[in-house]
């Protein structure tokens, strides 16, 4: 397997501003300290929290506003770090903005090149990982096997190799994602699921950009599911 990268500076403080804005130190709605403040406070140059605040936007947790500087627009789930060390979080998140645009390319080339046989299995494991979520299993393995048969029906052993390279990361962030949702009501299930039968329904139809979009609408509704939270005060 290979190694995980060592966490940057960037990361750091990436972790530790949201574990204040997780513990409402840093309140939504609130404006976060100057980057000059905060770079004396992590003790970090300054265009490292620039990064840090940026990772932050486009997690949809912070937005910047012109001569005002940055606030706090979201609060993530608080179950987040019951699950998993908030260390880690900064590498889910990379791995499912990874996931967005490799899963979203291979359905498409599912969706030109599947065939029955291909068909027939995404039926199969859409109808294991289904039987777990009834059963309100955790279900990672069920969906990781979905998702590789996605990739194996694109015809293109690439795809498939670089989901099982990265299975013990991917693994971790669905336990999370699934983890959240057994915590959450039965409708959140529910539209989990859908997510995946839009998927399957384009390579059925043999839809390559409906394929591409529902992947990629999936996975990024999974990221959102868990990291953007309430807006409330």
């Amino acid at each position: 397997m290979p190694e995980t990268p060592r966490p940057s500076l960037a990361d750091h403080v990436y972790d530790q501003l949201l574990m204040k804005i997780l513990k409402e130190e840093y309140a939504v709605h609130s404006r976060l300290p100057t980057e000059e403040v905060l770079a004396q406070r992590f003790a970090v140059s300054r265009p490292i929290v620039r990064a840090a605040l940026s990772r932050l936007r486009d997690d949809g947790i912070v937005q910047s506003r012109r001569g005002s500087g940055s606030y706090v627009l979201r609060r993530p789930d608080r179950q987040l770090i019951r699950f998993v060390p908030l260390e880690s979080v900064s590498d889910v998140q990379r791995c499912y903005e990874f996931r967005i645009d490799v899963e979203g390319a291979a359905a498409a080339w599912a969706a030109r090149r599947r065939d029955d046989a291909d068909l027939a299995l995404l039926d199969q494991a859409y109808q294991v990982m289904a039987d777990a979520y009834e059963n309100n299993a955790m279900g990672v393995e069920a969906d990781q096997k979905l998702h590789l048969a996605i990739a194996r029906a694109s015809k293109n052993p690439f795809f498939a190799s670089v989901l099982e390279s990265l299975g013990p990361q991917i693994a971790h962030g669905v336990k999370l994602s699934r983890s959240l949702t057994l915590l959450d009501t039965p409708a959140r299930q529910e539209l989990v699921l859908s997510e995946h039968r839009a998927v399957l329904n384009a390579i059925r139809l043999q839809q390559p950009e409906v394929a591409e979009a529902s992947m990629r609408h999936h996975i990024s509704a999974a990221k959102d599911r868990m990291f953007v939270g309430t807006e409330e005060g």
